[in-house]
């Protein structure tokens, strides 16, 4: 009867893992983007994680095409070791007021291209390719940026099926984030997004993550109580002991 029930258990533990081992497998293989702060009319870094696929090529190049229809009026890439980055601009194929300005012209398209064989993707590994855009169009928008994997055997995977929301994942899901409503800042003027900088978001980073003044006294206020604390516990314990 025990050796039923521990097969039983076996077994489902083995079902299990099996299913999470492919559940997982095939969620991590897509490529997807992730934004810092997607806010409306904002300008934000977006970072796609690229894994490779083939058992028996690797990835030689990774090309994202940006949306014409609400067009990126900057597009800043960061460098990647090993990779050469490109920025296509382009004519839309019709013009599209942003802001109140009339644009005919913008960057349609941005690639990594690996430099030799040891910066190619193989089947164990991925890459983060980040890229700093703006301006995000209004809230609720589904900024879509479908991209083309190309691999050393001459081979191209499409990440370029729309998701639609209450349907099932498509086999070729097109990375894309959702904006949100703008900030506080933004709705009233005080903040110039379109002319903001990759610097200067990373200096306004690591300012609000440092400690406050006030929280470095409180800490500093706890270990000079825990101090005192502990020397009176130690001259307590010495008269007990002399008594």
């Amino acid at each position: 009867m025990e050796t039923k029930r521990s097969l039983k258990v076996a077994a489902i533990g083995a079902a299990t893992a099996t299913l999470m081992t492919f559940g997982l497998g095939a969620a991590s293989a897509h490529v997807t983007v992730t934004p810092d702060a997607p806010a409306e009319g904002a300008s934000t870094q977006v970072t796609f994680r690229v894994p490779s696929e083939s058992k028996t090529a690797t990835t030689t190049k990774i090309k994202v095409d940006l949306p014409t229809d609400t067009p990126f009026t900057s597009v800043r890439v960061k460098p990647v070791p090993g990779w050469t980055a490109e920025v296509v601009r382009g004519p839309l194929p019709q013009p599209v007021t942003v802001n109140g300005a009339t644009i005919t012209e913008a960057p349609l398209s941005v690639s990594w291209t690996a430099n030799d064989a040891p910066s190619q993707l193989t089947e164990d590994q991925y890459q983060m390719f980040s890229v700093h855009i703006g301006r995000l169009p209004k809230s609720g928008s589904t900024v879509m940026l479908p991209v083309a994997q190309s691999y050393s055997d001459g081979s191209v995977r499409n990440w370029d099926d729309p998701v639609i929301e209450g349907q099932g994942e498509p086999e070729d899901p097109a990375p894309s984030f959702v904006t949100t409503a703008a900030q506080p800042a933004q709705q009233h003027g005080h903040a110039d997004t379109a002319a903001a900088t990759p610097a200067t978001e990373a200096v306004a980073s690591v300012s609000s993550d440092a400690p406050s003044p006030a929280l470095i006294w409180a800490a500093l206020a706890a270990g000079l109580l825990g101090l005192a604390a502990g020397i009176a516990a130690f001259f307590r314990s010495g008269r007990t002991r002399r008594i």
